[in-house]
């Protein structure tokens, strides 16, 4: 069967991430399904040279964030995964907290319940108390939290090779293969 992967894009900085896992998803044989927040339309204007419809353009299903009829918003509608990329506080929050109030927060609350995995791309810093006791919360409950943190021992030499080493780590998270980035061998 097909995988299939909800991607959800919430209007943190760097919603470059998203766009990137969905170029990069598209070479794959992944069924993609996009939810695209309010603000990350306005932040894919500030942040790149996209625009919003060519990102809804790179899924294979687009979802419209307040359509809490949607199909991914049912547990019967198989799913390998979700990410959350990025993943503002407000977000994380919801999930963190079963509030349920748009389509993102409600697909990722039916991917907890029905312990499939959930990658939240956490985008915020510094970090207070009251956010890492909400990526606790999300952890506890079965996601796995996963900042766009940088390594270099690949030695990126682009924006691009920072971003590819994150959505790599997405990858291997959720099994699929790639060759983002060079792996660390001693």
């Amino acid at each position: 069967m097909k995988k299939k992967i909800i991607i959800g894009i919430s209007g943190a900085s760097g919603v470059i991430y998203g766009i990137e896992l969905l170029r990069q998803l598209k070479k794959s044989d992944v069924e993609t399904h996009l939810i695209l927040t309010d603000s990350a339309k306005k932040n894919i204007h500030i942040e790149t040279d996209w625009s919003a419809e060519d990102v809804i353009n790179l899924a294979d299903f687009n979802h419209d964030y307040g359509n809490m009829g949607a199909p991914v918003s049912s547990g019967s509608f198989l799913t390998h995964a979700m990410v959350v990329i990025p993943c503002t506080i407000k977000s994380l929050s919801g999930i963190a907290n079963c509030y349920t109030d748009n389509l993102l927060v409600r697909a990722a609350d039916v991917t907890l319940k029905e312990k499939r995995k959930l990658v939240l791309v956490v985008r915020e810093t510094p970090l207070h108390k009251g956010h890492l006791k909400l990526m606790y919360k999300a952890a506890d409950m079965g996601a796995h939290i996963l900042p766009p943190v940088p390594s270099f021992y690949h030695n990126p030499k682009t924006i691009e090779d920072i971003i590819h080493q994150t959505i790599g780590k997405i990858f291997d998270y959720l099994e699929i293969s790639h060759d983002l980035f060079t792996r660390w061998n001693g």
